[in-house]
This record gives C-alpha cells, structure tokens and sequence, in this order.
C-alpha cells in the first residue's frame, strides 16, 4: 500500500499499512520520522487483524505526535514506562513506603497491566484489575497500596502529557471489598446449575493446563463441595481429614503475602467442620494415600508441590478463557463456594447447619443461599411472630379521672 506523509506539530512522520497474508495478523501498520534529537530515522510497526484496526493504530500514533509526543513515548507499555520512572512517580515517599508500593507493582500492575500502552489504560480496565485483585483474595492494604503505586506512575504519564486523566483514581473499591466479605446479596445467581457442569467445568481446566495437570480439576471439584474458599483447600493437610466420619477440620488458609504465600487461620479466626460428599471420597482417600504418612503434608498442592491460590488456580487452567467458552463469562473461583453453599441449601441443610459449615459470621448471609420460596414461607413466620408479640404486648392503661368539688 501506498505511503503517505502526515506534518504534526514537531515531529514529521511517514505511515503506510502492507499486507501480508502469510501472517497470523497480516495487516502491518508502520510509522516512520526522525527524531530531531539525534537525526535518526527510527520506525514502530504493528501487526493487526484488518485494515481498519491498523488505520486506528495509525490515527493514534498520528493524534500523540500533534499532542508533542514521539511515536515511541505514545506506545510505550506501563511496565517499561514505570520502570524508566518510578523514581520520578514516588519521589517524597518515606523509605517505609516504598517496599510496599514497589511489592505491588511487581507482584500485581505488572503482570495485570504491564503489557498494555499506558495510553489504552481506561477507567474500565483499571475497575476490572482491581476487582480481580480483590477476588484472587489480596489483603485491604496489599490493595491499597498496589493502587497507590499505580496512581503515582500514571500521575506521571499526565504530566509527560502522554494522557490528560489519571485512570488509577478509582473509587469505592473499598465498598467492592466490603461486598466479597459479606457474600453477595444474591450468590444462589453465581452457583454452577448442577454437578455435570461442575465436572464439565473441572475437565476443561485440566484440558487448558500445562500437562494437563489433574490437580487443578480436584481442586475445582473439591470446592463446590466443600463451600470451601481456595486458600482454605490449599491450606488442608492429611491429618485435618478424618476418614472414618469423612469430615475435614477447615483449620487455616494460604493467603498471598510480602514475599509469597503463607498460611494463617482461617477467615473467622475459628476452625469448623465441613462435610466430605460421597462423590468425593475416592479422590480424598487417592489424595491421601499419594501425600504418604506425613499429618501435616498438603492434600492438594500444585503439579510441582507448590502451594495454591486463587490467582495461581486462575493463571495456570486459563480460567478466564475456559469459562467464557462455556458460556460462564461471571464465574470466579470464589463461586465454586456460592456453588456448594447453593447446593446444600437445596438439598434441605438447616440453615443454622448451613451457617457452620459456611463459617458465617451473620445468618442473615447464609440466608441469601436459601430458595426465594423458602425466605416467602420465613417472611410470613416472622409476620405472624410479630402478630402475636403485639397483640401479647402490654396496653397502657388511661389515665385516673380525678374528681374536684
């Protein structure tokens, strides 16, 4: 195709689109000028599907360069942009701050956003990332501090004038978390229909896999039949499963902290005691005879023996990818616990029962699992209790009528 010159403000630049059809995106966008630093004639390129979204990548590169940007500052992905300036994005912060900050930036913004340009960075991009921080289970200041760090690197790309809003100042994250520690108002909506999707599910985790690793399926399978949080599988060992009444002691978690994974207590800092179903003994009972003798070896580790997270789960099945195939664009693996909370409901488990085995601090929470029909028939309990206690309530008596001559 046909080259063509554009005059920006500062920077002349030259674009043209070839096609290639013996490329997976055979459409090459590419532009071309010199810097006038050095004289140098430099060039970006891009592949994309079709010609319009390699006129659009073009347009782009065109409207930065009119703004005073080089092609290559316009393009430039977060990872490499925060890395040439983090020094710049948190400079003033106290010592003790910065290893928390940088924590966050390596472990969480990198792998979440650092292959984008920091111009396709939106508001809607950022919302999503932190949702899925605070699904795959991460602490209140580890979130925190993680969008603090963001905020700062892209305070920095408004003042290099590569965007004009900071995307990164979000808000009412924190009511997003209150929201995943109380339960959803309605999670029966997020719960698998019935066993067969389960094991359809588990399937195709184990197929997108490396290896395909048949763990992860016993791990997905184990957890909506526990209304077990994954942290809480992870942290399971042999000796916290008793065979002979086939009910596993929920003692601790692993949950993602400085420098990796580590165990702690449990969510509700108490241990509880959760039912294993029959469908799930012969994998416990092979899990159990594979980990050896050993009380405190891990039932369920990942292919190499590692601990397991919620993020580690998700990154290793593809599980976005899977789950959209199948036509569960919503799942997350905390809804392998709404799952099994949604089953027990509906095989008639008394919800003080269900309540234990949740670990809920409110019953008002486990409530939220019970079948529409059964919260109408406890409604009109609680209206006819509340009949009686106002027709047993005491009435004031009238006033004496004092008699004067």
């Amino acid at each position: 195709m046909a080259e063509k010159s554009v005059v920006p403000v500062g920077v002349r630049l030259t674009t043209d689109i070839e096609y290639r059809p013996d490329r997976l995106t055979p459409y090459r966008a590419r532009v071309r000028w010199f810097d006038p630093a050095t004289k140098r004639r430099l060039s970006l390129s891009e592949g994309k599907a079709d010609e319009d979204e390699a006129q659009e990548w073009l347009q782009s590169i065109i409207e930065a360069a009119e703004a005073g940007l080089s092609p290559s500052l316009a393009t430039m992905k977060l990872a490499e942009y925060g890395d040439a300036n983090m020094d710049l994005a948190l400079r003033g912060l106290e010592l003790k701050t910065l290893d928390p900050y940088l924590a966050g930036w390596r472990a969480r913004v990198v792998p979440a956003l650092g292959h984008l340009p920091v111009r396709m960075i939106t508001n809607g991009v950022v919302d999503r990332t932190v949702q899925n921080w605070i699904a795959d289970e991460h602490s209140r200041s580890t979130v925190k501090n993680t969008i603090a760090v963001l905020v700062r690197v892209m305070e920095q790309a408004v003042r290099d004038g590569i965007i004009k809003v900071n995307p990164a100042r979000v808000t009412g994250w924190q009511k997003l978390y209150k929201q995943a520690e109380d339960e959803l108002l309605d999670p029966r909506a997020l719960a698998l229909p019935d066993w067969e999707t389960l094991i359809a599910l588990a399937d195709a985790l184990v197929a997108a896999s490396h290896d395909q690793y048949r763990g992860w399926g016993e791990v997905v399978t184990f957890a909506a039949c526990t209304a077990a949080r994954i942290g809480e599988i992870s942290g399971c060992r042999v000796g916290d499963i008793d065979t002979t009444q086939w009910i596993w002691t929920v003692r601790r978690q692993t949950t993602p902290a400085p420098g990796g994974l580590t165990d702690k207590g449990t969510k509700g800092k108490r241990a509880r005691k959760v039912p294993i179903v029959e469908e799930m003994r012969p994998l416990v009972a092979q899990r159990i005879l594979s980990a050896g003798a050993d009380p405190d070896a891990r039932l369920f580790t990942g292919p190499r023996g590692g601990r397991i997270s919620t993020a580690v789960l998700r990154d290793a099945t593809h599980w976005d990818d899977v789950v959209t195939k199948l036509g569960y664009e919503h799942l997350r693996r905390h809804d392998l616990r709404h799952t099994a909370l949604t089953w027990f409901a509906d095989a008639g488990v008394p919800v003080h029962v269900l309540r234990r085995i949740a670990g809920h601090g409110s019953l008002t929470t486990t409530q939220r699992y019970l079948h529409p029909d059964v919260h109408k028939i406890t409604a009109a309990g609680a209206a006819l209790s509340a009949h009686f206690n106002a027709l047993r309530a005491p009435r004031s008596l009238p006033s004496p009528i004092v008699m004067t001559r």
